[in-house]
Order: structure tokens, then sequence, then C-alpha cells
């Protein structure tokens, strides 16, 4: 129980660490992503915390498994570089005894991966889309920033504006620029107006509008001197109506049990997926504890790259059966576990493969012995 509790903690601190670096990485890269969206428009800058607290269930899911895999290896590496591992060996440790010992904190991972998998992450998925629905239903003054050109996500217009009153209503020192299209989408000028300020007015249809004051509209097309300037003392421009929609179609947005009860091959795919996540535990751990057996002399990384190499193709060629699953390339039936299948017996074969060689080395040496005595 001692070594078995000594094994368990140095598996559990340096999955723990690993996954923390791994996980502010990509929540960084995430987090600039949706900054930029922030500061050109499309998203609220104060819901940016709450799609990155959504979003966390979805990055946990496929960053424990990860740092799971390197944890072993870094943590079986040191003890095989400072030959613990070889005291341990000399006291009967096998590499079947090691691997049932890490697979107690391995079965943890497990459970949470599941948990995580099959429940949390498609509510933080539902919960994103939902919110993003929200964010496509607010209005290009809702999002406006005093002192910033702001585009719509469209391209179609960009409006300007010095000061915005708090309730978004009044504003001043207003430039909108606006493409006009034809029929068939085609660009067919440009319209600019300016003026000292306006206002937002909504009427009893629902119909939003800019109602500007003392401005200039300026209709006409770039390079071309035919410009129509108009002054106006009023004017009123319809914003369009926002496309609220409370509806969630992401089949990674859907529940577990919706998915039980759905017969497509989307449907089919994702459940399978969530299903694999925690299968991918087990099988990396069964890949991680004979790949972590280094020679003290080699150092603790030699085996670091191939193995992350080997985990990254089992991954992606996981992802590729699910895209192909979801074409219906591939039958349900055989799904995703043929490529389980395959990583399976890789690990068996890194696990068995050295004693086995041992036990044929040992064999040739005695062979030879006997032939030349």
């Amino acid at each position: 129980m001692i070594v078995f509790r000594y094994l368990s903690r140095e598996v559990m601190l340096t999955l723990s660490a690993v996954s923390a670096v791994l996980l502010v990485i990509i929540m960084s890269g995430r987090f600039i992503k949706y900054l930029a969206q922030a500061a050109a428009g499309q998203l609220d800058p104060g819901s940016l915390f709450l799609i990155m607290g959504y979003r966390l269930p979805g990055f946990m899911q496929l960053i424990l498994p990860l740092g799971l895999f390197l944890g072993i290896l870094l943590a079986y590496g040191r003890l095989y570089l400072e030959s613990e591992m070889t005291v341990l060996s000399a006291t009967g440790m096998s590499q079947q005894r090691l691997l049932r010992m890490t697979l107690f904190p391995a079965t943890l991972v497990a459970l949470v991966v599941a948990w995580l998998s099959l429940s949390l992450a498609p509510q933080g998925a539902n919960q994103f889309q939902l919110l993003l629905n929200k964010q496509d239903a607010l209005t290009e003054f809702d999002t406006l920033e005093p002192g910033r050109f702001q585009a719509l996500r469209d391209g179609t217009r960009v409006t300007y504006t010095e000061t915005l009153t708090d309730d978004r209503v009044n504003l001043s020192g207003v430039f909108i620029s606006q493409k006009n299209l034809g029929a068939n989408q085609k660009d067919r000028g440009i319209s600019v107006l300016v003026a000292e300020n306006g206002r937002q007015e909504i009427h009893s249809d629902g119909n939003r509008y800019l109602i500007l004051h003392n401005g200039y509209r300026y209709d006409g097309s770039p390079g071309q001197a035919d410009y129509r300037a108009i002054k106006y003392d009023t004017y009123g421009v319809l914003l369009p109506k926002p496309d609220a929609s409370d509806e969630v179609t992401d089949r990674d947005a859907m529940p577990t049990s919706t998915l039980l009860s759905n017969d497509d091959e989307r449907s089919k795919a994702e459940l399978q997926w969530r299903i694999s996540l925690p299968l991918l535990v087990f099988i990396v751990t069964l890949m991680a504890v004979p790949l972590s057996r280094v020679n003290p002399r080699q150092g603790r990384f030699l085996k670091l790259l191939p193995a992350i190499l080997l985990y990254m193709a089992y991954l992606t060629i996981l992802i590729a059966a699910r895209g192909a699953l979801e074409k219906g390339k591939i039958p349900p039936a055989l799904g995703l576990w043929w490529v389980h299948g395959i990583f399976l017996v890789i690990g068996l074969g890194l696990l068995y493969w050295e004693p086995l060689r041992l036990k044929l080395a040992s064999r040739r040496s005695a062979a030879l012995e006997v032939a030349r005595g």
C-alpha cells in the first residue's frame, strides 16, 4: 500500500501540473479569439468570462486524458531515471503489477471524463449556444462603443459615434458608411451619413429606427465624381431586426438521453464520441506504462516525443473516424470501436514485448551454453 500510494501520488501530482499548463494555454488562445470578436462588436464584452466558463468542461474532457498520459510518462520516467523503478523491480514489481496500480488513478480520471463528456460538457455547450443566440439578437447599437469604428458581421455597414449615453439611446458625432447592394448583391456604391446627434426609437410594430439630426448624406461610388450631397434636419434609418432564436441544433449541445433516442448518423457519431473519451483514458494508460520505461543513461525525455506522436495519431484517427461516421461512410456497428481496438492491441504489444524479448533472449543464451557444453 505504501508503494501504491506513492505511485498514485506521483501520477496525480504530475497530472494536475500538466493539465493546468495545458488548460492555461488553450484558455488563453480561446480568450484572445473571443476578445477580438468583442473588440469587433460581435460579442458583448461583459459575457466573455461567462463564455469561457461554459466552454471549460469541453476543454477539460480533452485535456485530462492527455494530462494523464503525460503525467504517467513524466512521473514514471523520473522514477526510472533515479533507479527507483529498478529497486521496485528487484522486489517483484512487474509491468503488469505496475499497470494494475496505475489503473486506480486512471479510473478516477475516467470517471471525471465520463461525467464531463456525458453530462457537464453538453450542458455547457447548450448554454454557450443560447448565449450566442442572445448575442445574435443584439443590434449594432447594443455593442457599440464610443470612439471606435464598428462594422456589422456582414461588412455592409460601419458605424462610429463620439459619445453614447449609458442607456444607449442618445448619441452624438455620428458617422455611418453603408454599402448599397443591388438585387444580385452587387456593389452599387456607398452612402455616408454624418450627423451632429441622434437617438434610437422603437415603434409599436417592433421596428427600431435611428433618428439623426443636423447632418449630411453623401451617395456615390468610390473613384467616380458623381456624388450626391443632401443636407437634412431630421433623417431616419431603419435598423435591421435582430435574428433571435432559442433553438439549439448543435449535436454537442444535446443531452445524452436525447442522442440515445435519435437514429441519425450524426447523433450516433456524437454518442460514440462521448463514450470514447472515457475509453481513451484506459487505453492511453495501457500505452503510457510501458512507454515510460527508459534507460537512466538515455534520459527521461527519450520516448516522450514518440509517445506524444502515438497519442496524437490515436486522437487524429478517432476524430477522422467520427467525421466519416457522421457522413455515413462507416457502419454505426463498427463506429469508432475499431480505432480503440487497434490502439488496444498496440498497448498490449508494448506491455508484453519487453518481457517476451527478455525471455527469448534468456532462452537463446541458455541454448548457446548447452551447445558449447
